[in-house]
């Protein structure tokens, strides 16, 4: 068709858009393109002399996208071969460029392949897609979890600006790290230094108290904290007044606990009893704060309550700088560099102390600001630096995660590339025709990003049946955003890249057959095709193996820590926190516990069975320097019968005694104080203490109070202190359960302590919890272990039942000529076993330097052991052999008849 001449016109606007120009020639077939172009140039020149050239390009544009039809992407077809046409047809020449490797057409072609070859090989299918989703779910909870970790804090507005104020002191040589700074701290920081928006004062003490309305009771814990704390922690008042700790007789409630005690009924304003000694009004109700925040508390009362309530603080500590007892929140100015805040205030504590030698040159206390944003993962301080804390945990399951994603996309590639053979003819036929390599790779990154697609259907049912089971592992409430679009973005990322992960290797590798060999029928895919398959299988095979050692060391460490001895007994033995009703008739709940023939003793002391709670210096005995007053004791406070209550078996002396009317100065040692004070006869010895000398009665064994069942014991004295004590400590007849003696103790308890429930802990749960975090390690790690072992094993299945199809027609001659089912078994089996053998060769040094590189976090640790090594060789190996035998004895015990037989 002969098309009319538009006008002629020089100026740049009277063309079309060169854009919109090249985009139609790229997107149109080569059969429509000429055609297309010219009609819509035609119209543009129509349409510019008839409204302007500006409307003409725009209208060009609107025509452009109206073409985006996929109807007008096909290429031509070949029309069917004829006599009628082949002398009036020219044929043109294929050209694979004229279609983009990643156009939607060939994507959908891609994908559409993928459906075939995956219905096609059903069995290979499902290993792929149950191995890729076991890893992904895996990676997944690991995922929420580390999220978890790592978002601590942040619901906090103030998250950048709020700080803890910390403390190092040098205490025998070596510098320690705490919360605890003195009383006045708060007050100097607050009026002497600008740099602050906010001060607040905060101590736990309120923990564990009773809260009475009318009949009933409660125990719930709480916090002293200033004012400001509302505000810098950016808590969110429910109900109730903004400024609710203000006046001293008030306490705020969160939501929770605001139902627990008054139900329905509006809170603000109602009054509780606190531990039957202050009436405290509501005047708010806060939203409880999450779990993984660090600030945690059922109700807050005013700091100016504490003073009310303890009248040594009134009278000693609001002036003391020697009493470490208090800590301090503080939020700095916009603006403020941290750095800068520090070295004002690094002197605080020191310079109040300037007169005392001893605190100038030997301990050198010094506070500093540690950010929120450390809080929860780098706590941890060794000599006054900062080591980081439970960050490491995070990192190493993160590495788990990683792991096993990894063994799950290597099943692909293994599975994928020994598969080769079967597709080369495909690959070959596809070459000749004008498919270009970077088509076919397209199309089996398409094939493995579908697996990663339907794997990822299959792991997110996975998660969410396991979440609860998690939850309950790790003592959280993580639940899984389904609204939030965040998180179906990070899938799709998350499933691509896996999808490309697992896939490249095959896709690289298949792409690049030699199409002439390949159609000739010379393609081999031998020995050397399968060194990568081998050494992917190695290397799946050492993450598990190194995986197994790991767990069992880990194991071994948190039994070394449970059965290490603790120098008391810790079954039959609880603790009740005190009250003042209860000390002031103690001795009359004694008797009458004793009388029930359930209880064999009773004591107080200062501090849980399996705990300590305060530690002193200062302590001077025969030859010690004026640099042993820097070292720090372990201070218990206890009453009569302490051994005998505890269970603690006398090294030398005896316990306090009412016949000894001179024991209200004594003291017990441990082992660990003897060796410090280097005591050659201590029974006897006098030391100096609080401006007082202390006669030593006896020496016990290092009992086990750390906060870490693997720490040193420190030095520890007790001391006769009756009135210094904050718990009763009963050990229960070991003829009488403890159930029947619970059921006993609880009226007599509740006879001589109204204001509280009898509540009540058992020694030895409360030391099962100091192992929380290497039992999460070791629970994490067994989980991972054995899903990595199951996914290894799944490919090692599909990889022999491979190998067996592969090789039917040897076996079947092999059996002709004689071979044994056994020595089929033995030719199928031999491969697999001899590249686990690798594995572990390659895993055991490997997991042996990361093991004994986190074993020296611990001073009470276990020796890494050569049977460890051995054990998983044996387990490895026989678990390699049970998965491929079933696979081996099936292609053995076959006819070989049938194997031989060419159709």
């Amino acid at each position: 068709m002969k098309r009319k001449q538009p006008p002629h016109n020089d100026g740049a606007t009277s063309r079309p858009p060169r854009w919109a120009q090249r985009l139609l020639e790229r997107i149109a077939a080569p059969h429509l393109r000429e055609e297309l172009t010219g009609d819509l140039d035609e119209l543009f020149h129509k349409r510019s002399q008839r409204y302007g050239y500006a409307k003409a390009r725009r209208l060009y544009i609107w025509d452009l996208f109206l073409l985006l039809h996929p109807r007008l992407w096909r290429r031509e077809t070949v029309p069917a071969f004829s006599s009628k046409n082949t002398k009036n047809y020219s044929y043109p020449e294929p050209d694979c460029r004229t279609t983009s490797t990643f156009h939607p057409v060939m994507i959908r072609n891609y994908f559409k392949l993928a459906f075939r070859n995956l219905a096609r090989h059903k069995g290979y299918s499902f290993i792929n897609i149950a191995g890729l989703a076991v890893g992904m779910a895996v990676a997944m909870l690991i995922g929420i979890w580390i999220q978890d970790e790592v978002s601590a804090n942040k619901h906090h507005r103030n998250y950048e600006t709020l700080y803890q104020v910390k403390m190092h002191q040098t205490f025998d040589g070596h510098r320690g790290t705490q919360d605890a700074v003195p009383y006045p701290t708060g007050d100097e920081l607050r009026s002497k230094y600008p740099d602050f928006k906010a001060v607040a004062m905060y101590e736990r003490g309120a923990g564990g108290r009773s809260l009475i309305t009318g009949n009933q009771k409660f125990i719930k814990n709480g916090i002293f904290i200033g004012e400001d704390a509302i505000d810098m922690f950016s808590l969110n008042i429910l109900n109730g007044d903004k400024n609710p700790l203000k006046e001293p007789y008030s306490i705020v409630l969160t939501d929770e606990t605001a139902r627990a005690i008054f139900g329905r009924q509006d809170p603000v304003g109602q009054t509780l009893r606190l531990d039957k000694k202050v009436d405290l009004k509501v005047t708010a109700v806060v939203a409880k704060q999450p779990a993984n925040a660090t600030l945690q508390f059922d109700y807050l009362l005013p700091w100016h309550l504490h003073a009310k309530m303890f009248d040594w603080v009134e009278k000693h500590a609001k002036t003391d700088w020697r009493n470490n007892d208090f800590g301090v929140f503080v939020q700095l100015k916009d603006g403020i560099d941290p750095a800068q805040t520090n070295a004002k205030i690094k002197d605080v504590v020191l310079n109040h102390q300037a007169n005392d030698p001893n605190i100038t040159k030997l301990i050198k206390p010094e506070i500093f600001l540690h950010p929120m944003a450390k809080w929860r993962l780098y706590s941890e301080f060794v000599e006054g630096k900062n080591t980081g804390g439970f960050i490491k945990y995070v990192r190493l399951f993160g590495v788990f995660g990683l792991f096993i994603l990894v063994i799950a996309c290597i099943n692909f590639m293994n599975l994928s590339t020994a598969r080769s053979e079967k597709r080369a003819k495909e690959v070959g036929v596809r070459k000749a025709v004008g498919s270009g390599r970077e088509q076919l790779i397209g199309q089996f990154l398409s094939e493995s990003t579908l697996i990663a697609g339907l794997a990822l259907v299959l792991a997110l049912g996975m998660v969410l049946i396991s979440l609860p089971y998690f939850n309950t592992l790790t003592e959280k409430k993580m639940t899984v955003d389904f609204g939030n679009p965040i998180f179906w973005i990070i899938m799709l990322l998350f499933t691509v890249l896996t999808g490309l992960l697992a896939g490249s290797y095959p896709a690289l590798y298949l792409s690049s057959f030699n199409p002439v060999k390949i159609l000739k029928g010379v393609v081999h895919v031998g020995k050397g095709a399968s060194l990568p398959r081998k050494i992917l299988v190695v290397v799946q095979f050492t993450f598990s193996v190194a995986l197994m050692i790991g767990t069992i060391i880990i194991y071994q460490q948190i039994q070394h820590g449970k059965n290490r001895p603790l120098g008391f007994t810790r079954q039959g033995l609880i603790s009740v926190n005190s009250s003042k009703d209860l000390l002031d008739h103690f001795e009359a709940l004694q008797a009458e516990l004793l009388a029930t023939g359930v209880v064999s003793s009773l004591c107080k002391t200062n501090a849980p069975p399996t705990q300590w709670w305060s530690n002193n210096g200062g302590w001077e005995w025969k030859g010690a320097t004026p640099e042993d007053k820097s070292v720090i004791f372990t201070t218990l406070a206890t009453s009569y019968d302490y051994t005998k209550t505890m269970g603690i078996r006398l090294k030398e002396g005896r316990d306090f005694s009412r016949n000894f009317p001179t024991d209200s100065s004594g003291v017990l040692l441990n082992e660990a104080a003897v060796k410090r004070m280097g005591l050659k006869h201590p029974v006897g010895e006098i030391l100096r203490w609080a401006g007082r000398e202390w006669t030593v009665v006896g020496v016990i064994p290092d009992i086990v109070v750390e906060w870490s069942a693997y720490r040193a014991v420190a030095p520890m004295t007790v001391l006769f202190a009756k009135d210094w004590v904050n718990f009763i400590n009963v050990r229960i007849n070991p003829a009488v359960s403890s159930s029947v003696a619970i059921q006993k103790m609880a009226p007599i308890f509740s006879k001589y302590n109204p204001a509280y429930p009898f509540e009540y802990t058992f020694a030895d749960t409360e030391y099962a919890k100091k192992f929380y975090y290497e039992e999460l390690i070791g629970h994490l790690s067994a989980v991972v272990c054995l899903l990595a072992i199951f996914i290894s094993c799944l490919g090692l299945f599909g990889l022999a039942s491979f190998m067996a199809e592969q090789r039917t027609k040897e076996i079947g001659i092999r059996k002709v000529l004689g071979a044994s089912v056994a020595n089929v078994w033995g030719l199928l089996s031999r491969d697999f076993v001899q590249l686990v053998f690798i594995a572990c060769l390659i895993a055991s040094p490997i997991a042996w330097y990361a093991m004994n590189h986190w074993l020296q976090d611990y001073t009470y640790r276990i020796h890494i052991k050569l049977g460890v090594f051995v054990i998983v060789l044996a387990l490895a190996l026989l678990i390699t052999l049970l998965t491929v035998s079933y696979q081996a004895i099936k292609a053995a015990l076959l006819n070989p008849v049938k194997s031989l037989r060419s159709e």
